[in-house]
């Protein structure tokens, strides 16, 4: 079993939990509060502080900022969290922050498998789940919540307390200020809807029948802008039998800020799978 490494250069508080075979880089800064599982790589010039948490095999490359107070001017140092899941990659230049108290939960989450690349920002009080990736300088604003297996395109921005369902894939330079529905595929300033991620539908081995009810979904809701109507129809027939439309549905019922659409007139990209 490899041991814990620690570079005689890197600055590592005595109160920090280390745990087995960690690898500390040159000019690293662990603070007293920090827990770091099992052969996580701190890579040279991180800065890891606050009251965080790293899961096992987890990475934070150089310059990454991770659990400094959050940019929140409410915030009066209580000791909220950063928790960060197993295998989880931060890299260069990336500000991820603690929860805050007021309208916070007091913590941050971010889940298994993630990546998070260069330059992006997760802000206090987001929830963001497992196999994201967050494409270079992606931002997100305050308690936005993202869902399993989302993929932000490059510099795409993210509006407070905005959610982003499981599945969805963003344009680069896509500004969202409202919610973005499962599975489908959203883009533009301000965002809007262009189909169904039907790409990333296959790719994750969802079966035809599930993907083809999906699509009468999306186009009851979307494509014919029967909106009011159709959720309550849905709910009453496809989700019944497929929980990937269940989800959706109930996505959408849960919805505080309004939900991105797409474009009125023959605008938005219909799906190549008929």
């Amino acid at each position: 079993m490899a041991e814990t490494f620690i570079h005689p250069t890197a600055v590592v508080d005595p109160e920090a939990q280390l745990g087995v075979g960690v690898n500390v880089g040159p000019y690293a800064i662990l603070g007293p509060h920090v827990q770091i599982g099992d052969r996580v790589t701190i890579h040279p010039h991180a800065l890891v502080d606050g009251h965080t948490q790293i899961g096992v095999e987890a990475q934070i490359f150089p310059f990454a900022a991770v659990g400094l107070r959050p940019q929140d001017l409410k915030y009066d140092g209580s000791p909220t969290k950063l928790l960060i899941g197993d295998r989880t990659v931060i890299r260069e230049f990336t500000t991820l922050q603690p929860g805050t108290l007021g309208r916070g939960t007091g913590v941050t989450k971010i889940g298994d498998d993630c990546l998070i690349m260069a330059y992006c920002h997760v802000a206090h009080d987001c929830e963001v789940g497992n196999r994201v990736i967050m494409v270079n300088a992606s931002q997100l604003g305050g308690h936005v919540i993202v869902e399993d297996f989302v993929t932000l395109g490059g510099v795409t921005t993210v509006h407070q307390f905005t959610r982003i369902g499981t599945r969805a894939i963003t344009g680069a330079s896509t500004r969202v200020v409202m919610d973005v529905p499962p599975y489908t595929t959203a883009d533009g300033h301000p965002a809007q809807l262009h189909g169904l991620n039907t790409v990333g539908l296959k790719r994750a081995g969802i079966a035809e029948p599930t993907r083809r009810a999906l699509k009468r979904a999306y186009r009851a809701l979307f494509r014919e802008d029967r909106y009011k109507e159709a959720l309550p129809e849905l709910e009453q027939t496809l989700a019944k039998e497929f929980p990937e439309v269940d989800h959706l549905c109930q996505f959408l019922r849960a919805s505080t800020r309004g939900v991105t659409r797409a474009p009125r007139k023959g605008g938005a990209a219909e799906d190549a799978e008929d």
